[in-house]
């Protein structure tokens, strides 16, 4: 048996964004993830490239989802908070080679089966 396969996926959005962006990711799939306080280091010539005002404070959103929805979150975090939002976030996502602790989803429990004699 094949184990899932996982991506991890990162949304950097400007500070107070981060739960817009685990809102967006969540309705897309995604079960949940951390958030992490951080501070940006672009430069003036980066600002004037891509038009827009770099906030320094920063918050980093990082997830793992099933590599089979992770279009659809990327997707969802740039609709939700991308660039041309308030919170101006990039996301990107990375492969996972291998995974430990994670538990499967336990199966809803099926009724017996009656037995026809």
């Amino acid at each position: 048996m094949m184990e899932p396969r996982y991506e991890a996926v990162f949304c950097i959005v400007n500070s107070g964004f981060a739960e817009a962006a685990m809102d967006a990711a969540r309705k897309a799939g995604a079960g949940g993830g951390t958030i992490l306080k951080g501070r940006g280091t672009a430069s003036r010539e980066a600002e004037e490239k891509f038009n827009i005002r770099i906030q320094p404070e920063k918050e980093l959103v990082m997830l793992l989802v099933p590599a089979d929805i992770k279009d659809q979150v990327l997707r969802a975090l740039y609709d939700g908070a991308g660039l041309d939002s308030a919170g101006q976030g990039i996301a990107f996502s990375m492969p996972v080679e291998k995974t430990v602790g994670l538990r499967k989803k336990k199966e809803a429990s099926k009724p017996a089966e009656e037995n026809e004699e």
